[in-house]
């Protein structure tokens, strides 16, 4: 009796360890919608910057000739900073000529963007350069 129960538990245990080992997937067999992405699927690199906070990245390529009003997945750079609340980010890119007038391509505005996200601290930046 004790050897037909080892038996039955070492088979068991086996049995378990080869599942564990055959479920493991590699990054590459996994879904899209568990892996976390570094960088979403069309994003630019400067909205990326953007989105990351890097504030001497995104000054550098403003110097280098980014195009400040460019859109990338349907959003220009500063509706990305206002979304996120990088508000150091949105001062300097209203300052090289970002508009803030442009809508996204759904038809919504930064102000918009920024409220639904609850960026108090971008809202104040918008309205304070927001021009009639």
């Amino acid at each position: 009796m004790k050897k037909s129960i080892s038996i039955a538990v070492l088979s068991f245990a086996l049995c378990t360890a080869s599942m564990k080992a055959s479920t493991f997937k590699t990054p590459e067999t996994v879904p899209n919608a568990i892996v976390k992405l570094d960088k979403p699927e069309g994003l630019n690199s400067f909205c990326h910057a953007i989105l990351k906070g890097k504030v001497d990245v995104v000054k550098n390529m403003i110097a280098l000739g980014e195009d400040v009003n460019q859109k990338s997945l349907g959003l220009t750079p500063a509706i990305f900073a206002a979304r996120y609340n990088k508000t150091e980010i949105l001062e300097i890119l209203i300052a090289n000529g970002a508009d803030l007038k442009v809508k996204s391509d759904r038809k919504h505005g930064i102000k918009r963007y920024a409220e639904l996200s609850k960026a108090k601290e971008a809202l104040v930046v918008i309205d304070k350069n927001w021009k009639s």
